[in-house]
């Protein structure tokens, strides 16, 4: 599983902006909004490439059942 990474900046005019990286999915959206809830309300979402991927899912094992 790749790093998680979640960036933010502050700039001088107290603007707050935050880079996620490592995601995929609507995880950080999830992620971002429990970081950031209590410093104000978001205005502006921007979504890459990566929120739109799917979260691969691994089988490492398969059992079958069959009537005997």
């Amino acid at each position: 599983m790749p790093e998680q990474r979640i960036t933010v900046t502050i700039d001088e005019k107290g603007q707050i902006t935050a880079k996620t990286a490592g995601f995929q999915g609507e995880a950080c959206l999830d992620e971002l909004q429990s970081l950031l809830e209590d410093l104000g309300t978001i205005h502006e979402v921007k979504k890459t490439d990566a929120y739109y991927q799917q979260n691969a899912i691994k089988v490492t094992k398969k059992q079958t059942v069959g009537r005997t």
